[in-house]
């Protein structure tokens, strides 16, 4: 999950062809792809991974494009619903309340309390809360609570029985994840279940909650990098998005038709064995 923040945006274009080879960018994107809407923490995983190979950190110019790249395919994925949403959300302005209605209403107020800690927190959290103990200690502490909420009997709602409340709630969790390490995904999944929401309905919740929070996060450091970006830094960009795209949509795809089968203690497993490799490396 990125965070927007004041940058120097010349410095931060660490990612060209000149620096960093073709294959960086691929397995990165396909990190990016692979963990954006898996409750493993997509920001953890490109914050580490320069660290445990000794590549050079990517720089954020990388991880905007490749978040514009998952929000390509989870927008895309969700197209139909999306389209619904869009008219329905006009609608209600007149008074009209429909079921696709509140859920869009529910996805714009879920996204208020990551917008206020956005600003009021994100120039701390990037200078102080990226290191692999704190994403060790946010990976395992989550992964419990992921743990506990899957355990939960499951109940019949789905989620356009999300109203103001419980989209603040969500919300509010979601907040949390600008912490690396915690995963947006996995928050907000978390948090979806414990108010009461069955596994996939709070998995097509969270990832229709992830497209405002994208779009509001890449959207101003995108229009800074691209005054300073020359054209090699723009087809190693493009490339990485595409590659994310890709990945990520295959990735919705099936996790949420495996996700009643499977649950969530695979990743919950993934969480608690990566939270201790990184104690073991860096403690």
């Amino acid at each position: 999950m990125i965070c927007a923040a004041s940058y120097d945006y010349e410095a931060a274009l660490n990612l060209t062809g000149k620096h960093v080879d073709i294959i960086q960018i691929i397995v990165l994107a396909l990190v990016q792809g692979l963990t954006e809407f898996l409750p493993i923490s997509s920001s953890a995983h490109l914050i580490l991974v320069p660290v445990l190979t000794g590549w050079r950190d990517q720089g954020l110019a990388f991880d905007v494009a490749v978040h514009a790249g998952t929000l390509t395919a989870v927008v895309l994925y969700f197209r139909k619903e999306i389209s619904r949403m869009f008219v329905e959300w006009f609608g209600s302005l007149g008074g009209k309340l429909t079921p696709d209605a509140r859920l869009a209403w529910a996805v714009l107020i879920g996204t208020i309390p990551v917008g206020i800690a956005g600003l009021l927190f994100k120039d701390f959290i990037e200078v102080n809360l990226r290191s692999p103990l704190v994403i060790a200690t946010t990976t395992i502490v989550f992964g419990l609570l992921l743990w506990l909420a899957d355990r939960k009997q499951h109940t019949p709602k789905d989620e356009y029985t999300v109203d103001w409340k419980l989209a603040l709630l969500i919300g509010a969790a979601q907040a949390i994840a600008l912490i690396p390490g915690t995963s947006r995904s996995g928050i907000t999944i978390t948090a979806a279940l414990l108010l009461g929401l069955n596994r996939t309905a709070s998995a097509r919740f969270s990832f229709l909650l992830s497209i405002p929070v994208i779009v509001l996060a890449g959207g101003l450091e995108t229009l800074g990098y691209l005054k300073v970006a020359s054209l090699g830094d723009a087809n190693d960009l493009l490339i990485g998005a595409a590659v994310s795209a890709v990945s990520a949509y295959a990735c919705i795809h099936f996790f949420l038709k495996l996700l009643d089968r499977i649950g969530m203690l695979p990743f919950v497993i993934y969480r608690l064995l990566l939270g201790a490799m990184l104690f073991a490396l860096f403690l």
